[in-house]
């Protein structure tokens, strides 16, 4: 961890943006009382199964970790956030997790890992327990007070079903909307794209600006035509404004933007 990570974070909220942190909870404990004065927004503490599955993804101890910053999190009164990130090995702890999670005040987010850098297509869930999974989150909204178990699916989980309830979706916000600045300086659209077929500058070498107000960074979305679609996508009447899903989940799944398999939509065709 970065020394000036405290008045990074203070910059942060001195420009007026909203600070959110992220963290396996591994030192959550040492810097507690820092954390607490900053006051932010969120702090997500990533719980990838429950003791045996978590430790296997994260290493020994880790389980152990998360549980106690997420308890630290909450006698603070700081608002949290579970992530946990769905696969092969995991996913069928989403029931157990679920009573770990009930009724502590703690924000669930569900989402999709996707085959970059490690982590191989083979470990990836499949199409139909995607479905199943996304089936479950929905049953559980139904059944639970929003209160007592606010779980949701993240971006990847969609789009436009017939059957599920599910968020307007307007496409990937990939360098329109949002961007993301890797461990050594990278600019990517998202920080889900783990490609370095995605990095459009460094910031150790440009300005933010200038990679940003450059006409050819993230011409996969900012220039997108109909003619871009895939064959998932290509035909869908909802293509123009869902403009192909997650690109990090279709580029991962297909090598191509705009074309994003683990659909809602196409799913139940």
């Amino acid at each position: 961890m970065r020394d000036d990570w405290v008045s990074v974070a203070q910059c942060i909220k001195d420009l007026g943006m909203n600070l959110t942190f992220v963290s396996n909870g591994i030192l959550l404990p040492e810097v507690l009382e820092d954390l607490a004065e900053l006051d932010p927004k969120v702090v997500g503490i990533s719980l990838d199964g429950m003791k045996k599955k978590h430790n296997y993804i994260r290493g020994e101890e880790t389980f152990r970790k998360a549980i106690k910053a997420i308890n630290l999190l909450r006698n603070h009164d700081i608002q949290t956030t579970v992530i946990t990130t769905i696969s092969k090995i995991n996913f069928k702890d989403l029931l157990r997790m679920k009573d770990l999670i009930l009724k502590r005040g703690i924000n669930w987010q569900i989402q999709v890992a996707t085959p970059f850098g490690n982590f191989t297509k083979d470990l990836m869930i499949s199409k139909e327990e995607f479905y199943a999974t996304a089936l479950w989150i929905a049953k559980e909204r139904i059944n639970q007070r929003f209160e007592e178990l606010p779980v949701i699916g993240a971006h990847d989980f969609g789009y436009y079903s017939d059957i599920l309830p599910t968020s307007e979706w307007d496409g990937c916000p990939a360098g329109k909307t949002s961007l993301g600045i890797t461990s050594n300086g990278g600019i990517v659209g998202c920080l889900a794209m783990g490609n370095e077929r995605f990095i459009e500058g460094n910031v150790r070498d440009q300005s933010l600006v200038a990679i940003w107000e450059d006409p050819k960074s993230f011409s996969y979305n900012r220039h997108f035509e109909r003619a871009d679609l895939g064959p998932n996508c290509k035909d869908c009447k909802h293509s123009l404004k869902c403009i192909g899903g997650c690109n990090s989940m279709s580029y991962a799944l297909t090598e191509q933007f705009h074309n994003d398999p683990y659909c809602f939509h196409l799913l139940e065709k």
